[in-house]
């Protein structure tokens, strides 16, 4: 399309979710334009870490070390700390490894997470974007309201002057936040508990901070006065940068100050950059489409961050869609293909929501200094349960997707999903291949059915359903021992998204019936 006020994806808002899903539509030669009200410059870091999964999305997109660099040096731990203050007691320490020590070495991903708080990964997954051919952003520019009918959508947005205009599109995409229009105008109402805490972020800039402890780096500093556990500092950069959330306080201290002293135990030298007061909630969107109107990220779930969910789950979700979206415009994917996206994303955002519920409220109802050694010593394996592991995002399943092929194989649950599995509907899980190439990289096209061992699996229906229906389909044989015990059975169906849509012994006859269903015809 060239009007500049036409496009086949309208995508609102321009935070990580949106760049996202402009990234992976544009990869795939979808027309995409976000719009977003902001400048596109970030000052208060929200997000402070990037998933695994996420890092495996930067990877397929040629950011990974970038990201990976952009504030944190390779020898830096990520510790999570416990301590009474600053200069007092160190109640306790969950050991993290350095990049050095871990990327390349890791068995549930290629890259593990990574620090680079939203002040930093914005930009970097925005250049990304505006390189992507098909991809336009447009900052300055807010959502006023939108009709769709059976044709596609029309969009009333405004420039900071005021001035009003049309967009044309096939589809509107709200990842517009919380607060967002898109939501809100499509009625769609919400589940969960809602506010669960009054929380305060306190951003500062201070070399001294770290030097109070003798140590040197971590990432996270938990913090305990004789109540319990009242906030937690996090490392923004290498230097200076310090985001301090308070978990509670109905009457917040908007200078920052005094929170800042009761952390460290004593007055130092610090600049505080912004306070902000806000409602740490547990909120899932019961609908996450309306016909050619869908919403993902924030402007779906809120949950706490506690557990670094929260973009993660977006992340994924943009993808998923993505793909999909690109699949109809292709004209291989059916209408289930889209009916799919909220039937296999809004119960793993209702996991995590649940999940980082569960998690903030066990930190914050953690025991005084006193006595919170003695419950560490009772139970070894708190500190990494409450650390989130990031294994636990790394593997993530669409339990019951209409678009896989059951094989009967029971849920994940619990430490399960610590396992690399190839139950249809989860994230292929990772191994190396070679030096430098994991099995991910294989994916993230078109489907691929991986071969396992014999070449004697006769894989033509599967061949002819593809050309017949012009379904993107490589194959891929593999002879590695390693990939074949984790993958299980000698065929395997991986999705573009790189989940599993099928896995068997032996391909069923019917090929084209198998090749609609995981395209959702």
């Amino acid at each position: 399309m060239s009007d500049r006020n036409a496009t086949q994806v309208l995508i609102v808002g321009a935070g990580p979710v949106g760049l996202t899903l402009a990234i992976e539509l544009g990869l795939r030669g979808v027309e995409c334009t976000i719009v977003e009200r902001g400048d596109g410059v970030l000052r208060v870091p929200r997000m402070s870490s990037v998933s695994a999964r996420g890092m495996e999305f930067c990877r397929r997109w040629g950011i990974a070390d970038t990201v990976r660099d952009a504030v944190w040096p390779r020898n830096y731990p990520s510790d999570f700390v416990y301590v009474s203050t600053m200069i007092g007691e160190e109640l306790a320490r969950l050991r993290v490894p350095s990049y050095d020590d871990r990327v390349g070495k890791l068995d549930y991903s290629p890259e593990g997470g990574a620090v680079c708080p939203q002040i930093y990964f914005d930009f970097i997954v925005a250049a990304k974007a505006k390189s992507v051919p098909g991809v336009s952003i447009r900052y300055g520019i807010k959502l006023e309201s939108f009709e769709q009918d059976a044709s596609g959508v029309q969009a009333v947005v405004s420039d900071v002057e005021g001035t009003e205009m049309t967009i044309a599109a096939d589809y509107l995409i709200g990842c517009d936040g919380a607060g967002g229009t898109v939501r809100r105008q499509l009625g769609i109402a919400l589940d969960g508990l809602g506010p669960i805490a009054t929380s305060v972020n306190v951003f500062s800039r201070s070399a001294e901070f770290i030097t109070m402890q003798d140590e040197g780096w971590a990432r996270f500093f938990r913090c305990f006065d004789d109540d319990g556990c009242w906030a937690e500092a996090i490392a923004i950069n290498s230097k200076d940068l310090w985001r301090l959330s308070v978990f509670h306080d109905a009457t917040p201290d908007m200078t920052g100050v005094s929170y800042l002293r009761k952390l460290a135990g004593r007055d130092f030298a610090f600049e505080v950059l912004d306070v902000t007061s806000w409602q740490r909630r547990d909120i899932l969107a019961q609908s996450y489409r309306r016909d050619r109107v869908f919403i993902a990220g924030d402007a779906a779930h809120e949950m706490s961050p506690t557990c670094g969910a929260g973009m993660h789950t977006g992340m994924c979700e943009a993808v998923n869609l993505a793909w999909k979206l690109a699949a109809v415009y292709d004209g291989w994917g059916g209408e289930r293909l889209l009916e799919s996206y909220e039937a296999e994303c809004h119960p793993l955002a209702n996991h995590f929501v649940e999940l980082s519920t569960k998690t903030f409220n066990a930190i914050s109802a953690l025991p005084g200094a006193t006595d919170f050694r003695n419950v560490v010593d009772a139970d070894p394996g708190l500190l990494r349960r409450l650390s989130m592991p990031e294994q636990y995002r790394a593997q993530i399943c669409y339990e019951d997707s209409p678009i896989c092929v059951s094989d009967e194989t029971p849920p994940l649950e619990g430490d399960a999903l610590l396992t690399p599995s190839a139950r249809p509907g989860t994230r292929a899980p990772h191994c190396w291949l070679a030096e430098g190439q994991s099995i991910l990289d294989l994916f993230g096209t078109g489907f691929v059915l991986l071969r396992f061992g014999s070449l004697d699996f006769d894989i033509e229906p599967l061949l002819t359903a593809g050309a017949q229906r012009q379904v993107p389909l490589k194959v891929i044989d593999l002879h590695q021992a390693e990939a074949a015990s984790i993958y299980k059975k000698p065929l395997v169906l991986v999705r573009p998204d790189g989940h599993f849509a099928w896995r068997g012994d032996a391909l069923p006859e019917d090929g084209l019936a198998l090749l609609d269903y995981v395209c959702g015809a």
